[in-house]
């Protein structure tokens, strides 16, 4: 099951359009920059929020999560927009820390485990609000347009194969080939 199975195509591009959205997105622009302050997140929190959100869209073959600068759009998403949804990241990652210390006892921290253990944390808790909004979260930082800061690089278009021809294209069959209606003719 893909990382896009969970919305339809109307909902993404629904979701993308917001103005909010497209706040976030300015933001995390501005909060990559060198010297950068996070909205909403204390450095070990956002420590573990990156790490997590690289679990969703790991780096591979190629750049992921962390590449495209999803932390700031979080950040921004919670500090802004997405305010009623503070409280399930403070209870979802005082849950997590709780699991991380019985699953792994000894670990200092999230971002300090494995990426293979970090996946089996994730795994215990992906029936979760929590989850699902970090996974959302992470989604539209991910793949949102450029222009709007998130997708830093085009990293989430280039991950999914996307080619941004900076114009519509219609869907049209070989029957609107202008070579293919001549020879008809």
């Amino acid at each position: 099951m893909g990382i896009l199975d969970h919305f339809t195509r109307r909902q993404c591009f629904g979701l993308l359009l917001t103005p909010e959205i497209a706040a976030a997105l300015q933001h995390a622009e501005h909060s990559q920059e060198a010297g950068a302050k996070l909205s909403w997140f204390d450095p070990a929190t956002a420590a573990e929020v990156e790490a997590l959100a690289s679990r969703i869209v790991p780096s591979g073959d190629g750049p992921g999560a962390r590449e495209a600068g999803t932390l700031y759009f979080i950040d921004r998403a919670l500090a802004t927009f997405d305010r009623a949804k503070q409280g399930v990241y403070k209870a979802g990652l005082a849950e997590l820390q709780a699991r991380r210390q019985r699953m792994f006892p000894g670990s200092s921290s999230i971002a300090a485990l494995t990426g293979e253990q970090q996946t089996e944390l994730l795994a215990a808790m992906e029936t979760t609000e929590f989850f699902e909004l970090l996974r959302f979260h992470t989604i539209v930082g991910m793949f949102a347009h450029p222009s709007w800061s998130g997708n830093r690089d085009q990293t989430g278009w280039k991950l999914i194969g996307f080619e941004d021809a900076h114009l519509f294209r219609p869907p049209f069959g070989y029957y609107d080939d202008p070579a293919h209606g001549e020879e008809e003719r």
